[in-house]
């Protein structure tokens, strides 16, 4: 039988990246072995950073192909479009009824889109929302998270307390109460700047992206000043902590000792570091270009997997609707 409820999405917002396969989706696919996963490509909350109509259909299709070469089996997972499953916007509203303005206002995401040059609109402010409406909607045990995204898990479980004393019972809660499943090691990936790996700031390494470019990306990272010739902090280095995500214990072991000792200057570590890069994803690049010349196969396991998430979504729903007396 299988373990805990676990779900996860991504949002179609753009190219996935590096940042987003060690932060979510690595860990993501280890889950898939032993628990119950839903695992959704979030193209409602993709609507925030306001994208062309074609350009979200395509970015849709991309994650669903990226996701599918990276390791997400759909036998042992239910992989679907957060858009084909409608009951999750009747839900976001039963909660929005509950939500304090104040527990919104106090979201550091929303304040840091806002700073990063994103339009103050409804849909980013109620984004948390949204997102409690698509953990509660198929009663997850867990909910893997980044450090940037365990404030909003606290406004899911805050929204499913909140609606439980209201609605509920004790003995008969509406909601489970869901806890993050945050891996410390890969909280937080470094982009090419130092800050974190983020389309929003454009410091990403794209999964599949074009070889000549991701070279160039790589080797332009940011450096401090210290001379070839002195030793070097490795743990202080981005290209460093990326490395290490990608290379087996000896390999990191082996450029560590290359920092420390001197006589390296940072181009051979980005070097190695792009080498790294190819080698590690080549299988993946490989699955991609299969998958991509057989479209129907991916829009079949996206319905498939629609289909059963519809069926624990119309449960929950109806049980909500019922708590709050619409049924």
């Amino acid at each position: 039988m299988p373990g805990k409820r676990i779900l996860s999405g991504v949002q179609s917002s753009g190219t996935l990246h590096i940042g987003n396969y060690f932060g979510m989706m690595r860990p993501s696919f280890a889950l898939q072995e032993e628990n119950d996963c839903y695992y959704f490509i979030a193209n409602f909350h993709a609507l925030t950073s306001q994208p062309d109509p074609e350009l979200l259909r395509q970015r849709t299709y991309n994650v669903a192909l990226d996701f599918l070469a990276c390791g997400l089996d759909p036998q042992k997972t239910v992989f679907f479009r957060q858009s084909d499953v409608p009951q999750v916007q009747e839900l976001a509203w039963l909660l929005s009824c509950i939500c304090p303005m104040g527990l919104l206002q106090r979201c550091h995401s929303y304040k840091e889109k806002l700073e990063h040059g994103l339009s103050a609109d409804h849909g980013l402010f109620a984004y948390p929302v949204l997102m409690a409406a698509d953990i509660l909607m198929y009663d997850a045990d867990l909910v893997p998270v980044g450090k940037d995204q365990k404030q909003h898990l606290e406004v899911t479980r805050d929204l499913a307390i909140r609606f439980n004393e209201r609605f509920g019972s004790r003995k008969h809660p509406i909601f489970r109460i869901p806890d993050a499943l945050i891996s410390e090691e890969v909280a937080v990936i470094p982009g090419l700047d130092g800050q974190k790996m983020s389309k929003s700031y454009n410091n990403t390494i794209e999964i599949f992206g074009d070889a000549k470019a991701i070279r160039k990306k790589i080797m332009s990272m940011k450096t401090d000043s210290t001379p070839v010739e002195a030793p070097k902090d490795p743990d202080k280095c981005n290209i460093f902590q990326l490395y290490k995500l990608m290379a087996t214990p000896e390999e990191v072991a082996e450029l560590r000792e290359m920092y420390l000792k001197g006589g390296m200057g940072y181009g051979t570590a980005k070097q190695m570091l792009y080498d790294k890069y190819i080698e590690y994803f080549a299988p993946m690049r490989e699955k991609r270009k299969e998958l991509e010349a057989n479209p129907q196969l991916v829009e079949d396991i996206l319905q498939d997997g629609a289909s059963r998430a519809r069926k624990v979504a119309q449960v929950t729903l109806q049980r909500a609707r019922a708590a709050v007396g619409l049924e």
